[in-house]
């Protein structure tokens, strides 16, 4: 660690900082380097057996000529010679010569049948021993030995050699990855630029060629796409908020600029009351746009259960509460039902789909809570006229009232009601009763 930063999150933030470029010649470069040293190594270790191989065959021949001598009867004195040696299976000599420069252990693996090298770099030395059984029985070891001083300058000018050849292997892939990655990435370099330069509404060239780079330009044309609808949709709310916002504070400006200048007693009282339906209407639409921006944001709080047949008796006393005699408002809720959301979300769902259907309705709203699987359907039917099946679709667009003269508030009811149950992963649809009137129905998920 250094300043309190762990080692890896410094090398983490160090590989962030890299660009793709680097990145791949960096780890094509590695990976080279580790399989070219790992063949080096195959390499030295191959030819290192070769060369003992070769000096155990030559070390067994001695020793077979040796031992050919002392099955016939020769002492072992007389078969001794440079580089031979007779001893017992303890490895005591019986050739007359100095005792071997060996360990016990290691003089029991060449009684075993295993060869032996023993020294160090420069001074290397082979062992090798074969048995062989004197005329008076006894056995005998016959020892070969000889250096591979020669063998050892051989295997470090190869070790050397094979590491020259992996480092400079592996630069020449490390610039091959660079080139390649670099004549790779032109391509999305170019496509960049491009896009970069582009005006609202257009798009970019799609390449010919099935690959990466058309699936890419193909991509990133679907989100200017999407780009340019939330900026074309952005403007037009926002437009559609300034006309809404602007005719309830107009009359109310109106009216008190009148009342200042011709003030009359007599309609003071009329002045007020204009003024507070113009506010209420102003303050309604503002908790609307509201309420839609924070659904726009994704701006929800974690859900939970909520009595749907209870909320819905609630927005019944609140309709009938909140104006003068209207249709009459009929329940229908064979069993109770949960949601998952917010008890806010499912009161503003509420009030806007009862509101909506009291404005239209003749003589009747019927409110249904049905329980369905995994999801709780609400349906809001009234007997009035009906949506025409041509807007069934628009009639959650913002700012839409399909009819002014009825009335209402500034089209956002049923554009809120669509963003709050779809941001629960609901759906909202429109269509008719049999008798012709509106029906709208919401499928609200159940708790998880």
């Amino acid at each position: 660690m250094s300043g309190g930063v762990p080692l890896r999150a410094r090398l983490d933030r160090w590989w962030a900082g890299r660009s793709l470029r680097v990145r791949i010649t960096l780890v094509v470069g590695v990976v080279a380097l580790a399989a070219l040293l790992a063949l080096s190594r195959l390499g030295g270790g191959l030819l290192y057996g070769t060369l003992l191989g070769a000096a155990d065959a030559e070390l067994r021949a001695k020793a077979d000529a040796a031992k050919a001598g002392i099955v016939a009867g020769a002492a072992p004195a007389e078969v001794r010679a440079p580089g031979i040696r007779v001893v017992n299976t303890a490895g005591d000599p019986v050739d007359g010569g100095s005792a071997l420069p060996l360990r016990d252990g290691q003089v029991r693996r060449l009684a075993g049948g295993k060869a032996l090298t023993v020294g160090g770099a420069g001074e290397l030395r082979r062992w090798l021993a074969v048995p062989a059984v004197a005329p008076d029985g006894t056995t005998r070891l016959v020892v070969a030995t000889a250096d591979l001083v020669g063998g050892s300058t051989l295997l470090g000018r190869a070790a050397v050699g094979f590491l020259f050849a992996a480092l400079l292997a592996a630069a020449v892939v490390t610039l091959a990855a660079w080139v390649a990655s670099r004549a790779a990435l032109r391509p999305v370099d170019r496509m960049r630029t491009a896009a970069a330069a582009l005006l609202p509404g257009e798009r970019l060239p799609v390449p010919p060629a099935r690959g990466e780079l058309r699936a890419l330009a193909e991509e990133i044309n679907l989100l200017l796409a999407r780009r340019d609808d939330a900026v074309a949709r952005l403007e037009r709310f926002t437009g559609d908020a300034a006309h809404e916002l602007r005719s309830p504070v107009a009359a109310i400006r109106a009216q008190t600029d009148v009342a200042v200048a011709h003030p009359d007693p007599e309609l003071t009282e009329e002045t007020l009351r204009a003024v507070a339906d113009e506010a209420a209407r102003l303050s309604t639409l503002l908790s609307d746009l509201l309420a839609l921006a924070r659904a726009d944001a994704g701006q929800r709080s974690a859900p939970q259960p909520v009595d749907l047949v209870a909320a819905a008796r609630a927005a019944m006393v609140r309709a009938e509460a909140a104006g003068a005699e209207g249709p009459v408002l009929l329940l229908v809720a064979p069993t109770p039902a949960q949601v998952g959301a917010s008890p806010l979300e499912v009161a503003l769902v509420l009030d806007n789909l009862i509101g909506n259907a009291r404005r239209y309705a003749r003589s009747l709203v019927r409110i249904s809570v049905l329980p369905a699987g995994h999801s709780v359907r609400l349906v809001v039917e009234d007997d009035g006229l009906g949506i025409p099946e041509a807007d069934r679709q628009r009639v959650f667009d913002r700012f839409l009232r399909l009819n002014p003269e009825a009335g209402g508030g500034a089209g956002l009811g049923l554009a809120l009601v669509a963003a709050l149950v779809r941001g629960r992963g609901g759906s909202v649809t429109a269509g008719a009763t049999p008798s012709g009137g509106a029906r709208l129905e919401v499928r609200w998920p159940t708790p998880t």
